[in-house]
């Protein structure tokens, strides 16, 4: 996990089509989860993300009413499906890319009802043998692109 890869405040361009963010991001869900299984990985990942990489979230918009609604992310988010074993292909590639963030979210984080359960099996679990839930990828964007590929849209 690289926690330097984020944008500067002068790159961050709320007028801009997501698609000229200097920085792709994408979360990836296994596709076998329950759809309730499957939201709650994408939201621990992009949780984990968004605090951990600057510039990510826009502004907040003020509605017309004068209620503020919290920033959202202004240079997007593509939420992929991928296997197990696709999953564990695009962590490894994604830790070992230079510039780019990675979260995930092992199996074990939804089995545990404690938080230090989780933590001690994560500490008993080799990276190689985790089932992944999600992973969130942000980098440039033609690393991202490398590293997910094709994958369909959740």
């Amino acid at each position: 996990m690289t926690s330097t890869v984020g944008f500067a405040p002068d790159e961050v361009d709320t007028a801009a089509p997501t698609r000229s963010a200097r920085l792709k991001w994408v979360v990836v869900v296994e596709e076998s989860l329950a759809p309730g299984v499957a939201a709650n990985a994408a939201i621990c990942v992009a949780a984990a993300t968004a605090s951990h990489v600057t510039g990510l979230l826009g502004p907040a918009a003020v509605d017309a009413d004068g209620s503020a609604h919290p920033g959202l992310p202004w240079a997007g988010c593509s939420v992929l499906r991928a296997t197990r074993e696709q999953l564990a292909v695009i962590r490894s590639k994604a830790e070992a890319a230079d510039g780019v963030f990675v979260a995930d979210m092992p199996a074990a984080a939804q089995e545990t009802r404690v938080y230090d359960e989780y933590l001690e099996t994560v500490g008993a679990t080799a990276s190689v043998d985790f089932r992944l839930s999600a992973v969130s990828v942000v980098g440039p964007r033609n690393r991202v692109d490398k590293i997910v590929g094709r994958l369909p849209l959740l």
